[in-house]
Parts: structure tokens; C-alpha cells; sequence
């Protein structure tokens, strides 16, 4: 088994979307001082490596703490726009995806799209109850063609629009015994 981090690091002062708050991590207590280590950090819930609630782009949709957990995780696949994409399985686009890609994303019902995705399909697919992950890091990295697994679980914010996450592909190795793992159905959905 390989682990593969997608996640971005969050350091003070990282680009964020305009209007976005900044972000500003600080150290605000110490071993000398206090005894320990501490950080506060400000930051917006779409900062980073990040999922999206329902709610993010629809008033009234579901919130993170709505959705259930194993809509954050699972078998996902490269997305390659030129070939079928995999039935019930995540989708991940190394290759910024737009809405002319939304009813063959339809048709596979995943229960997560992740990568480079244009808004307008971020919106659709959030329409579609499909959740969505953006600002991964290290897709090239990911095998073409092979089932991976997928995690990206967001804090357990109330009510919240989205989250960071720390997103991971999972890979297995030939005798693995995980490698035989089935995608998931799409009752899943």
C-alpha cells in the first residue's frame, strides 16, 4: 500500500480565492511560556485543499454535518474526459473538466468529483448532490486507469458550507490484501 498526500500546505499568507478571508496561522503559546505549543488559525472554510457542501452554491442544501460520511471516501478513478468513466466510483480530473462534462458525470454517478473542475460544474454537480473537492496537489502522481482509494473527511463543522481537508489517494499494490476491494455501488447516492 502507497499513500499519496493531495493536500496543499497551509501556511499564513497562502493564495486564497478573492475576497476569501486571508489566511493567518500564529503561534500564540509556547513551551517557554506556557508549557506547551498552540496555534490560532483564521482561515475560510473553502481555504486550500477543500470540499464542498451542498449549501456552498445552493440555499437551504445540505451541509457538511448533513452528508454522510462515506460520501467523503472510495474508490476513485483519473477521470480521462475521452473514454467512459467508471460507474459509482469517484472522479478525479487532472485536466480542468467544464459543464460540457456534466451528463456523462450524470450517467456514472459518482459520489465525489475532485480536481481541476471549472465553477460552473463545481455548481451543477453540487446541484446533483455530488460533492465536490478542489485545489488537490500532486495528481500527476495518480495512476491512469487503476482504481485507488480516496479520503478527503472535512471537520466536523455544524451547519458548515465546506471545509480543508487532508485529501489522500490510497494505493494498492498487487497482493495487497485490500487491493480487491469493490468499487462502491451506486446506492451509494
Amino acid at each position: 500500500m502507497r499513500l499519496i498526500d493531495l493536500t496543499l500546505p497551509m501556511v499564513t499568507g497562502m493564495e486564497v480565492y478573492p475576497g476569501d478571508p486571508p489566511v493567518d496561522i500564529r503561534v500564540v503559546h509556547t513551551h517557554e511560556k506556557h508549557g506547551w505549543e498552540l496555534r490560532k488559525i483564521t482561515m475560510g472554510t473553502h481555504t486550500g485543499t477543500h470540499v464542498d457542501a451542498f449549501s456552498h452554491m445552493h440555499k437551504g442544501a445540505a451541509t457538511l454535518d448533513d452528508i454522510p460520511l462515506d460520501r467523503f471516501c472510495g474508490m476513485a478513478y483519473v477521470a480521462d474526459a475521452k473514454k467512459p468513466f467508471p460507474r459509482g466510483a469517484g472522479l478525479i480530473f487532472r485536466e480542468t473538466a467544464g459543464l460540457e462534462l456534466l451528463e456523462k458525470i450524470r450517467e456514472a454517478r459518482p459520489p465525489f468529483v475532485a480536481g481541476e473542475i471549472s465553477e460552473e460544474l463545481e455548481r451543477a454537480l453540487l446541484k446533483e448532490k455530488v460533492v465536490t473537492y478542489t485545489q488537490l496537489t500532486c495528481l500527476e502522481q495518480l495512476p491512469a486507469g487503476e482504481p485507488f482509494w480516496f479520503i478527503g473527511f472535512p471537520l466536523k463543522l455544524a451547519g458548515a458550507d465546506g471545509s480543508p481537508v487532508r485529501a489522500v489517494a490510497v494505493l494498492f499494490e498487487p497482493g495487497d490484501p485490500l487491493a480487491g476491494l469493490p468499487v462502491f455501488s451506486e446506492s451509494r447516492r
